[in-house]
């Protein structure tokens, strides 16, 4: 239990860092109106382009026999291109609902 209390005294200004950004981001997005969310989260998901570069580094840094490593960061690497392509499938069809009908002859 002391290495508890060690880690998190260690730790005390990054732990206080992550709780105010949890009670600002949820401040900031309960602020947002509800038309906003969708172009907001698409473009925060665009965002996540840092994680796939991220755990790439991480993957070409990993020994070779650090499977836990390797393993973590592919699985970084899929969740992450698979977020960024969903914001911008999400933004395609967002900005297909703003765009002019074409006329049908």
């Amino acid at each position: 239990m002391s290495s508890v209390f060690n880690w998190v005294h260690e730790h005390q200004a990054i732990i206080y860092i992550v709780v105010l950004m949890i009670f600002v981001g949820i401040e900031v997005i309960g602020s947002v109106p509800s038309v906003l969310h969708t172009p907001l989260m698409s473009g925060a998901n665009a965002i996540h382009g840092v994680v796939i570069i991220g755990a790439i580094i991480v993957m070409g840094k990993a020994e070779a026999d650090n499977y836990l490593a390797l393993a973590l960061g592919f699985l970084a690497v899929v969740l992450g291109t698979l977020n960024v392509v969903g914001g911008f499938v999400v933004t395609d069809r967002m900005l297909e609902m703003f765009s002019k009908k074409k006329k049908s002859s």
